[in-house]
């Protein structure tokens, strides 16, 4: 089954500053601040939500399709794409933006200055769920806000099922909006600070919204994660990462476990921990597409964390 993946591509350029930023900021200044922090570490990282899900889609076994709008300094991420296997048949490039853009600055305090260039990614709209052959399941992932809106019309209209995950893109959407994606949806996910903003927008309870899909599933960071069906609330368990490296990108890792799962019917209790694990296998490595393991080795961590054989995997 091949999985539709609506979402961004972008680097990311990530730096240390070897201090504080407090120390270098005056409190009755901030009115005109003009700071320069010097940042000899720096390393760039290829990103973006529907790159990283592809990418652990991929690792897991399935088939990834990804749909997105790149542009024109794309090419070593496209190489990357080739090296990793990930078909780029529904990028668009876009010749006269460039790819989406994230310049993150952590100081020692693992506080954070980031700016975001969209580029690219603010014509989304310009790709059709119409015009992808062949798929049996897509995602939502953040993205261009017309083209979230047009993606989620289009995968309800082909008979598509979808998960909705609307990430760093929630504050796009009012909660008439966020109503329409969930009356849509056929599965919705989000990180605990997001579960509180989508239903203190949509009025709607975990349960409620459970009531509306067939699952609503809420990542806790290092609690776990809760997945709700409109009968009973599962628990999954956090599997225990072996380092704590950077946690960039877990969240994506962990929606390809969710994919995986439910491309394969394995259950919502199997495809928990599988989403689970790919989180705690990416949290210890740098960047969002450092990891690596064969089938074989996931399925062993799998039985060594959760005490039981992964089947017809």
């Amino acid at each position: 089954m091949t999985a539709l993946i609506c979402g961004s591509y972008a680097y990311d350029s990530v730096m240390t500053f070897p201090d504080k930023f407090k120390n270098h900021i005056i409190p009755d200044k901030v009115h005109m601040l003009n700071v320069s922090f010097l940042v000899p570490e720096m390393r760039r990282e290829y990103g973006g939500c529907a790159g990283n899900i592809a990418y652990n889609l991929k690792l897991l076994g399935g088939d990834p399709k990804p749909m997105a709008t790149v542009g024109k300094d794309f090419d070593p991420y496209a190489r990357w794409m080739d090296d990793c296997g990930i078909d780029r048949k529904y990028l668009t490039v876009i010749d006269s933006e460039y790819t989406g853009q994230a310049f993150i600055t952590t100081d020692m305090d693992d506080n954070q200055i980031t700016a975001f260039h969209p580029g690219a990614m603010s014509l989304s709209h310009e790709n059709s769920v119409q015009n992808a052959n062949g798929i049996s399941i897509g995602i939502i992932s953040p993205d261009g806000r017309d083209g979230m809106i047009q993606h989620a019309r289009e995968f309800k209209e082909a008979n598509i099922p979808f998960i909705f995950d609307p990430g760093q893109g929630m504050p796009m959407f009012n909660g008439d909006d966020l109503l329409a994606f969930i009356e849509q949806a056929t599965w919705v996910t989000v990180n605990d600070y997001e579960a509180e903003l989508l239903q203190e927008r949509t009025g709607l309870s975990a349960h409620e919204i459970a009531e509306r899909v067939q699952a609503y599933i809420v990542t806790l960071g290092g609690k776990g994660s809760h997945i709700y069906t409109p009968e009973h609330r599962i628990d999954i368990p956090c599997a225990k990462a072996t380092s704590l490296v950077d946690p960039t990108g877990c969240g994506d890792a962990y929606r390809a476990g969710l994919l995986f799962g439910l491309i394969n019917d394995l259950g919502w209790e199997t495809t928990g921990r599988i989403a689970s694990l790919i989180g705690a296998i990416k949290i210890g490595h740098h960047g969002p597409q450092n990891h690596k393991f064969t089938r074989a080795e996931f399925a062993s961590m799998y039985e060594a964390e959760f005490g039981e054989s992964l089947k017809g995997f």
